[in-house]
């Protein structure tokens, strides 16, 4: 069965089963503080799971792009060691939101692996929770029972809380499960080895390819637990894995799933799969990273150093760097292989085939970059090797600042270290590795107490669209602790407070009794809930607060906003549609936009979209806003939906005019209200994507105003009334003739010092020998000695400057003397720069080094002379 077929099965089975097929969310999170990717099917259903929303089904089922690559759940290390961990996969799973549990769930899992797909019942396994004494939690009876109604008992296995406990993280619901594995070694393997011996132990060909959950307690800050008020069925099967199954193979890599890609790949390095166990590796990680990369980026996270940005950059260098280690490949080589990989998956994922410029754009541009970075590494790494001579080992913190500064693998390090005969201080590497580890650790660092709940209603709304002040009263709060000391957050039964989403920041502002007012610091959403983020606990949480938003800072943030829409449009009408955009900062102070665009804008292009910007604002459009709108009806009314977001089946569409966007953020209630938008800069981010940073209204008018008297400070100085150009120019043509005249005279200067530089070069050992110092600037000083070294037989010529800022050390030496008696300029320059606290480096015959202290020349130019002696 072929691998679009039984993504198609999978999901038409639950379709009569009465589930909901949704489309998988995207695998970038942007408004969930907890998680940076979708790590597996159920994230997108969180909300549901903990009560804070309703699901447009009690029954639902999909497939989901999923990412492990990070905290709890990262599989990065395992990848292409084996084959069947890999970094983006699809997660097939049903779910129950308080509907059917595990009767239906393991009867629907059975049908499908031995009725639908024709899984031979003799080689799958299952597992129950065996319970755990510390969570006092007892064996999952329930499930045996059911089980043993479709399989023999004696394939039925028990697993302790680490294999058969599922959790949302620290705290959250959770609950058993049940997880299904099959054995598909061959039969005289099976015969021989009793496959429940390797259940769970790590063998790739018994292997586990669907955990059923049943979420029933939640996990409790203090870590006991309780039980949920109604029972969630949370399943996950593991498309690659199935496939495998599926197609009677041995290996994930060996299914169709990748095999078009390994076959490209084999043609592009003319490597060939199964060759060799570490060219097997490197295939196997390089066409695994294309699919993570592929899909972030299609979602909208770039490459970037931060964040979730960063995850994806280490992720494609890690690809090519076994591509560059094994396979020999130099050149940018991972783009080549997307338009394989939109063939196989795009007619069910379209992103695909919408992103492809910029996808491969950027994975293009970020493979040049990180190749000109290894061997930028190579040639530091033989440097620093060439300076430890004899000592044969490269410390261990060396290893850790080629990786953590410039991005080189480690590795790597270590092949170019054994072929100079070095090795490397494993210990010294991995304790810095350690270091990293804990800082990240403890910036990380988040303790969160369980929600207090004082009105379990749930009917916890917004206003934020309608007003900016209200009556509140605190439905929930908790305590939680980070490296920055203690605070609160709370949620109220309405809030006016807008959640940081879409780019657009949280508001801040207060909530006030007649005793006390309390600053309200930031608002954020997690898990469909907005959270008030305070520094300290109001004395009465049972009391009505009087919620104000800061609206000074509201106002500034709306009006940055609906720039955003309206330079958006402009931008498309002067570039063309191929703009969309790709990110977002909306703040009070000022805005970014990231869009889509392959090359740097012109001025004039910039002076047409922020005019286009200002006559929209000057046309007084009124803002045009539609809640609940039904998501199809919108987009056939032209409004622009953005890959990477994800959109319910009622969307708000805002509309200025011509501009129409689906959209979650404040904006004004006129363009008018803008008053004025400027640009402040455009620049790149990434291959394919531009930034444009602008500013409006009241910083746009105060930037104007900055300019003009910068202008006038400009013509007072020069003393003229009105004719900037015309004065500068005048003081450039003036500049330029003093500065031909200072060459001149710096050049007879030159001449003069070099023919006593001449005079006094004396024989040292029969070496033409002669340590100086000059006034003379770096260039010509070293102009000098090259000549010197020219003019004179076996000269050895060291010349200091003496510049009091930056001195300067220069050495020029025969290329006779360097041959015959090994002297090596760069060597000894970095040698006697240290007397100047500098550094440097060259040639044999020529070098040159700068410093901070012009005190040390005279000891640096005395230690040359005992190289000669």
């Amino acid at each position: 069965m072929k691998s679009k077929d039984i993504r198609k099965e999978f999901l038409h089975f639950f379709e009569t089963k009465g589930h909901l097929i949704v489309d998988s969310a995207p695998i970038v999170l942007k408004d969930d503080p907890t998680l940076m990717f979708n790590n597996s099917g159920m994230a997108q259903f969180k909300e549901y799971f903990l009560g804070n929303g309703t699901p447009k089904s009690n029954r639902i089922a999909d497939t989901q792009k999923c990412l492990r690559v990070s905290g709890k759940h990262n599989d990065l290390d395992d990848v292409g060691k084996d084959t069947y961990h890999h970094t983006m996969f699809e997660m097939l799973g049903n779910w129950s939101f308080g509907d059917y549990f595990k009767k239906e769930a393991i009867a629907w899992a059975w049908e499908l692996l031995t009725e639908k797909y024709g899984i031979s019942k003799d080689q799958i396994y299952v597992t129950v929770f065996e319970g755990d004494k510390g969570d006092g939690t007892s064996l999952d009876e329930e499930a045996l029972e059911l089980w043993k109604q479709h399989i023999a008992e004696d394939r039925i296995l028990y697993g302790n809380k680490k294999d058969n406990f599922w959790e949302m993280g620290d705290i959250g619901p959770c609950g058993p499960c049940s997880e299904i594995h099959v054995d598909i070694r061959p039969e005289a393997d099976r015969l021989t080895v009793d496959g429940k011996t390797l259940v769970n132990m790590d063998h790739p060909q018994v292997i586990e390819i669907w955990n059923l959950v049943f979420m029933q307690y939640q996990r409790k800050a203090d870590g006991s637990l309780e039980s949920l008020p109604a029972r969630h069925i949370d399943t996950g099967m593991g498309f690659e894995r199935l496939a495998m199954v599926l197609q009677g193979k041995s290996s994930n890599y060996d299914t169709d799933v990748f095999q078009p890609t390994i076959q490209k790949l084999e043609e592009i390095s003319g490597v060939k799969y199964g060759a060799a166990e570490k060219t097997d590796i490197a295939i196997r990680v390089v066409v695994d990273h294309l699919r993570a990369v592929a899909f972030a980026i299609a979602d909208g996270q770039l490459p970037s150093n931060t964040g979730a940005g960063y995850v994806i950059r280490r992720i494609l260098r890690r690809a090519i760097s076994y591509g560059y280690r094994f396979l020999g490949l130099k050149e940018p080589f991972i783009y080549k292989l997307y338009p394989i990989l939109k063939a196989e998956m795009g007619d069910f994922f379209p992103e695909l085939v919408k992103q492809e410029t910029i996808v491969t754009g950027v994975i293009r541009e970020e493979e040049a970059s990180f190749l000109r970075t290894i061997e930028q590494g190579l040639n530091r790494l033989n440097q620093i090797i060439e300076q430890l001579g004899d000592s044969k080992v490269v410390p261990g913190d060396v290893i850790f600042e080629l990786y953590d500064t410039f991005g080189f693998p480690a590795d790597l390090s270590r092949i170019v270290a054994e072929d100079h005969g070095f090795t490397i201080d494993e210990a010294g590497f991995e304790a810095e590795m350690a270091k990293q580890k804990e800082r990240s650790k403890k910036a990380t660092a988040l303790v969160t107490d369980d929600w207090v709940i004082l009105d379990d209603k749930g009917n916890e709304t917004s206003i934020a669209y309608d007003n900016t002040e209200a009556e509140v009263k605190i439905t929930r709060y908790r305590k939680v602790k980070n490296k920055k000391g203690e605070f609160f957050q709370l949620v109220f039964n309405q809030t006016p407070f807008y959640a940081e989403s879409g780019g657009q920041i949280g508001d801040t502002g207060s909530i006030s009794t007649l005793n006390e007012t309390i600053e309200v610091v930031d608002t954020k959403k997690e898990n469909n809930l907005v959270i008030h983020f305070v520094e300290t606990l109001p004395e009465n949480v049972n009391a009505t607060f009087n919620a104000k938003v800061d609206t000074e800072k509201r106002n500034e943030t709306t009006k940055n906003h609906s720039a955003t829409h309206l330079m958006h449009e402009a931008l498309r009408e002067v570039l063309g549609t191929h703009v969309e955009q790709k990110g977002s900062y909306v703040g009070d102070d000022y805005l970014r936009f990231d869009f889509s665009h392959f090359s740097k804008m012109t001025d004039e292009e910039l002076a047409i979209v922020e005019q286009k910007v200002n006559d929209k604002i000057a046309e007084a459009l009124p803002l045009i806003e539609k809640r609940d709108c039904d998501i199809n009806e919108a987009i056939a009314e032209g409004a622009m939906a953005l890959f990477g977001e994800k959109y319910g089946d009622k969307v708000r569409v805002i509309r200025f005019g011509s501009s129409i966007e689906l959209c979650g953020g404040t904006h004004v209630k006129n363009t008018a209200d803008i008053r004025l938008f400027r640009i402040l800069s455009e620049s790149s981010t990434a291959a394919g994507i531009r930034r444009i940073e602008a500013i409006t209204s009241n910083k746009a008018i105060e930037a104007y105003k900055d300019a003009e008297k910068n202008y006038n400070d400009v013509l007072a100085t020069l003393k003229t009334k009105n004719d900037a150009v015309k004065a500068v120019q005048h003081l450039l043509d003036e500049n330029a003739e003093l500065k031909k005249q200072l060459e001149s005279f710096v050049a007879q200067q030159a001449t003069a010092e070099k023919a006593t530089w001449k005079a006094a070069i004396k024989e040292v050992n029969g070496v033409n020998f002669l340590a100086v110092k000059t006034n003379l600037d770096t260039n010509a000083a070293k102009q000098n000695a090259i000549d010197l070294t020219k003019e004179i037989e076996n000269a050895f010529i060291v010349v200091g400057t003496n510049d009091a800022v930056k001195p300067s050390i220069t050495i020029s030496i025969a290329k006779n003397l360097v041959d015959e008696k090994g002297y090596s300029a760069g060597q000894i320059v970095k040698e006697i720069a240290k007397h100047i606290n500098g550094g440097g480096g060259g040639q044999p015959f020529l070098a040159t080094a700068g410093g901070k202290e012009v005190s040390g020349l005279d000891a640096a130019l005395k230690q040359a002379e005992d190289f000669v002696k």
